[in-house]
């Protein structure tokens, strides 16, 4: 009986090499049934391990009927005249081609796996630099002579980025979430049921929300917020891969970080940072009680990951306080409907 940690079809493209730039999974699968797995398998002749098979008309055939849950993708594939692909992975350990690395993007953004939820390592050596037109994905090297072809016809090849990983809405759109500009959400990012990106708001890979949130600052790769939380208009959250080194940063439930502010440090819940605050691991904070009386000073990590902080900076001498925040954030809820 075959066993298997995840399992995608999909339909692709690839360079004038015949390597893939990208991969889309109209239904990828985390844990699949064992019926599936093992028709899958034996269409495909899959020898074990995390394997990646060009899928077919043979092999589709063999599937044509019989996929149980993944039927429907098998027959829409009957037709295809783009690349199609077979990813079948044993164990969760970082992608080793494009096919893998795209299925794990897809279980993130489809909510199958929460960030940190499925292994990434080496994830940016495997992804090739890619030029994201109005046309779909084309290989660097390619596109002088694809740009060069619509022109003679009276096309504009329009390039809308050039990156690694796409936006995530050209693969899935997840139910419940408003997001205004989405080119700010990569691939990759998981986003609660409720939330609301705005224009200036940014999402990651590997990063996200856990609920009703309302973005309009950063979530970097690796950041996750928790339900009920504010991120304030140009606010920053530092990643793993942006100086954050290997500490992981979280928002927890009902925080608000304000406009401009920043965090490089977990947060607990109820926690409330200053607009225009940028607080790092190191900063110095001057610990108050109830009557703004000064505590102890420490720094700004032995704080991380406590509940109901204020964090704010003093007008007048400039030093960074914190004392107990007394009140949560309350988002509207009719602000915030995603109907």
């Amino acid at each position: 009986m075959t066993t298997l940690y995840a399992l995608g079809l999909g339909v692709g493209t690839q360079n004038s090499k015949g390597e893939w730039l990208e991969v889309f999974y109209p239904r990828p699968l985390l844990n699949p049934n064992a019926t599936t797995a093992e028709l899958v398998a034996e269409a495909v002749g899959y020898q074990g391990g995390n394997t990646v098979v060009t899928l077919t008309p043979e092999m589709l055939n063999r599937l044509n009927g019989k996929a149980g849950e993944l039927d429907e993708v098998i027959q829409a594939f009957q037709e295809s005249r783009k690349p199609l692909v077979a990813v079948l992975l044993a164990n969760n350990d970082g992608p080793k081609s494009v096919p893998e690395a795209y299925l794990k993007l897809h279980l993130l953004s489809h909510r199958l796996v929460k960030p940190h939820g499925t292994k990434l390592d080496g994830i940016f050596g495997v992804l090739p630099n890619v030029a994201w037109t109005n046309k779909g994905a084309m290989d660097l090297a390619d596109l002088p002579k694809a740009q060069l072809a619509a022109r003679l016809k009276g096309e504009l090849l329009s390039v809308d980025s050039v990156d690694k990983f796409p936006k995530m809405t050209d693969y899935v759109l997840p139910k419940g979430v408003r997001i205004a500009d989405t080119a700010r959400v990569r691939l990759g990012a998981y986003l609660g049921e409720g939330t609301t990106i705005m224009h200036e708001g940014f999402v990651n890979f590997n990063a996200g929300t856990l609920g009703t949130s309302m973005v309009e600052g950063r979530i970097s790769a690796g950041v996750v917020i928790g339900e009920g939380s504010d991120l304030g208009g140009g606010c920053s959250t530092m990643g793993t891969l942006s100086g954050g080194g290997n500490i992981v940063i979280s928002v927890g439930e009902k925080c608000l970080i304000g406009a401009n502010a920043g965090i490089g440090i977990p947060l607990g819940d109820r926690c409330t940072v200053e607009s225009g605050l940028y607080i790092t691991a190191g900063t110095k904070v001057a610990l108050l009680d109830d009557q703004n009386q000064l505590v102890k000073q420490v720094k700004a990590r032995d704080m991380a990951g406590k509940n109901d902080l204020l964090f704010r900076r003093n007008s007048v001498t400039g030093t960074v306080e914190c004392k107990t925040n007394r009140s949560a954030v309350a988002l509207n809820n009719e602000l915030h409907a995603n109907n």
